[in-house]
């Protein structure tokens, strides 16, 4: 083409650089369509998704194909993807419902279960975690595995990687309804409403249902079955939007061709897979956090406290003032919410720490009776007095009936009882009492001790005064030998 174009130049005789403008728009007008193709082509491969509704990277534009969104890959923050140890599905009992008729080919058919297979790694597969089945249909309707057959990953995945494809027709209604009498049964390994286990099912279809699905869908649905539709290539995106859960952004989808599928992977592990916030320290619990499945959580206190309205924070519970302690008789309040028992005046603290039993006073001679203790039993007493003795008001000591009957009195001669506990002394004949209201001294002698003596003499008067004190000081001080020995020996007699 070049060697032309220098021929005609020569021809014309003209200088080739009259002519370079025309040969520079002659090489753009043959660059730009094909940099058009190569860029559209580029843009195809690195999208491999056809935006329902039209617009930039859309091969159908028609209205019929509003409501679908392009699965978005999630974005990886500044700690990169997420990890499989904090990463946990919420238990789920989910059913895959997948065309494999006629218009569905082998390798197509292989990249489905692949797409399968991998939502199925990212979820916690488990009796009591996520429970799978397969529904395979296309003109007839095929169980392939129910939500009880396996309880592990690999089995799951290996039972996906061997379903062959049916072959003919798209009786995507006849699926739906087999799943929900059949697959989502009871029987079949459902669990039961009253477990709050959620029921999803995830139909993927290239094709338009050749029966009616509006009734049956929305009978799934109100039996609270959750649907997801995924729509390939010629899908028809009216029938989508009418099997779809609800609000249809969220469960409809839409990939340009089987190629591209495991794209929607990304959109399932973002909705069914949670971060726990406990595992990953994020919880702001104060003590403990319990994770709850799906993301959720919540915060628990060490014993001995409580849960604040903010469901975060703890204090300590004063179970004294709550009256919960179990203590028996006293509960003493300690820091942190602690506690412990303690027993009223006369009782010990059994070995339990918190009820208390009676101690005997009496024998442990802690009474503080003067005379006689007497056990009441549980731990209480009460005070006697012998025989002579009464109670005084204190209720511990003892005063004398008779201190004459008894013989402490301290009377030199004679005891003349006075009311209840007193006396008072008086002297035989020949005596007179003297001062000390006690003792006694002769008639005679106290004459004799006048009469020898001027009695108006007042220095007479004197000695005979310091000689009578003498005397009777020092026959007192021999009764009170006496008597303090005599009154010894009646409390040993009395005592025994």
């Amino acid at each position: 083409m070049h060697q032309g174009v220098r021929t005609m130049g020569r021809r014309l005789g003209a200088s080739p650089l009259r002519f370079f403008p025309f040969l520079l728009l002659f090489f753009l007008l043959l660059w730009v369509p094909t940099a058009r193709g190569q860029a559209a082509g580029r843009d195809r491969r690195q999208l491999g998704l056809r935006r329902p509704g039209g617009g930039p990277g859309s091969s159908l534009g028609a209205p019929g194909y509003a409501g679908a969104r392009e699965p978005q890959i999630p974005r990886r923050g500044a700690g990169g993807s997420r990890s499989a140890e904090v990463c946990r599905s919420r238990p789920l009992d989910l059913v895959f419902i997948i065309d494999s008729s006629r218009s569905v080919r082998p390798q197509q058919f292989a990249k489905v279960k692949s797409f399968v297979a991998k939502i199925i790694e990212s979820l916690d597969i488990g009796a009591s975690a996520t429970r799978v089945a397969l529904v395979n249909y296309a003109s007839t309707v095929k169980i392939e595995f129910s939500l009880q057959t396996y309880s592990d990953k690999a089995s799951v995945k290996q039972a996906v990687s061997r379903v062959i494809p049916l072959s003919t027709g798209t009786m995507s209604g006849l699926a739906i309804q087999k799943a929900m009498d059949e697959a989502f049964a009871v029987e079949a390994g459902a669990r039961a409403a009253s477990s709050n286990i959620p029921k999803v099912a995830i139909m993927v279809t290239d094709g338009r249902p050749q029966d009616q699905v509006e009734e049956v869908a929305a009978r799934a649905r109100a039996a609270g079955i959750e649907i997801y539709a995924v729509g390939v290539d010629r899908a028809d995106m009216q029938s989508l939007r009418t099997i779809a859960s609800r609000p249809l952004d969220d469960h409809v989808f839409y990939v340009e061709t089987y190629g591209v599928i495991e794209k929607v992977t990304s959109k399932f592990r973002e909705t069914f897979c949670a971060l726990d916030q406990c595992a990953l320290g994020t919880h702001q619990c104060e003590h403990v956090c319990v994770s709850d499945g799906g993301g959720a959580h919540h915060c628990k206190c060490s014993q001995g406290y409580t849960l604040n309205e903010d469901k975060r924070t703890c204090s300590a519970i004063d179970k004294c003032a709550l009256n919960t302690h179990g203590c028996e008789h006293i509960c003493v309040s300690e820091r942190a919410g602690g506690y412990h028992c303690e027993c009223y005046e006369g009782y010990f603290l059994n070995e339990d720490k918190k009820t208390c039993s009676a101690q005997d006073r009496c024998a442990l001679g802690t009474h503080q009776c003067q005379h006689i203790c007497v056990s009441d039993g549980a731990g209480a007493h009460h005070c006697q007095c012998y025989e002579g003795y009464s109670l005084n008001p204190d209720k511990k000591t003892c005063s004398a009936d008779n201190q004459c009957a008894l013989g402490t009195h301290r009377c030199q001669h004679l005891c003349e009882p006075a009311g209840p506990g007193a006396y008072r002394c008086r002297c035989r004949p020949g005596f007179i009492l003297q001062g000390d209201g006690r003792s006694c001294a002769a008639v005679e002698e106290a004459r004799r001790l006048v009469s020898t003596q001027d009695a108006c003499s007042c220095d007479a008067t004197l000695a005979f005064q310091e000689k009578v004190t003498s005397y009777l000081q020092r026959l007192s001080a021999k009764l009170d030998d006496i008597l303090e020995k005599l009154q010894v020996n009646d409390l040993r007699q009395v005592r025994r």
